[in-house]
């Protein structure tokens, strides 16, 4: 598990604890002990989920909320709270948290409540793609057909696992430049028509029949017939 977690919290003990208990089950977990630092943290660093709490030094826990879903940052965000009051909850689900944990709580409803946030951001991919003759583990990063391995590039074993995961439908240049490369990829124009030759050349083998296939003027599609 790579997913990382924000921990804004200025009691030391209780960050502390949170982070141990946290990161005992294989999270990533970075500690900012007022407002302002769990501010600029998020803004800069890759995160996958934000425990904030709402009484902070610099800034509130609130107002942080408020900023980071106004500046475009829709990771899931667990507000921890002394405040049970109806209108208190409500007020912090309008600054855009997703959930709320009140104070005093206990750390396995706190770690719950993340795995759960965690499973609704980005869902589990199965350990096993296949389609067709063709297969792919995750695991073991191998890729078969018909029980012949097939030796894939790091970016070609990228593509294909994209394609994998939407077999029968037509994918667009955009759609897989975006998945496989980055919505900031600047490289070579024709690149994924480099990509999908190669690919393709490597899945025919044995005269193997032909499932990556070229859709004019529209995309490539997955598919076991013409």
């Amino acid at each position: 598990m790579n997913d990382r977690i924000l921990l804004v919290e200025d009691d030391p003990k209780l960050s502390q604890f949170i982070a141990s208990e946290l990161r005992l089950e294989g999270y990533r977990v970075t500690i900012a002990t007022n407002g302002l630092e769990g501010l600029t943290l998020a803004r800069d660093i890759q995160i996958d989920l934000v425990i904030l709490d709402w009484m902070l030094p610099e800034i509130s826990g609130l107002d942080v909320c408020t900023r980071l879903r106004k500046t475009g940052v829709q990771v899931p965000i667990i507000m921890l709270t002394a405040k049970d009051e109806v209108p208190d909850r409500v007020t912090g689900l309008n600054a855009g948290a997703d959930d709320y944990l009140t104070k005093p709580f206990s750390i396995e409803e706190l770690l719950a409540r993340v795995k759960a946030r965690m499973r609704r951001m980005y869902p589990e991919v199965p350990e096993l793609l296949q389609f067709a003759d063709v297969t792919l583990s995750h695991i073991s990063h191998e890729v078969y057909r018909a029980g012949q391995k097939i030796e894939l590039t790091a970016k070609e074993f990228d593509l294909l696992e994209f394609m994998l995961q939407h077999p029968q439908q037509v994918l667009t240049r955009d759609q897989i430049l975006e998945s496989v490369w980055g919505y900031d990829f600047m490289g070579e124009s024709n690149i994924i028509e480099v990509y999908i030759r190669a690919l393709r050349i490597k899945l025919e083998i044995s005269n193997s029949q032909r499932i990556l296939h070229t859709v004019r003027g529209v995309g490539y599609v997955l598919r076991d017939r013409a």
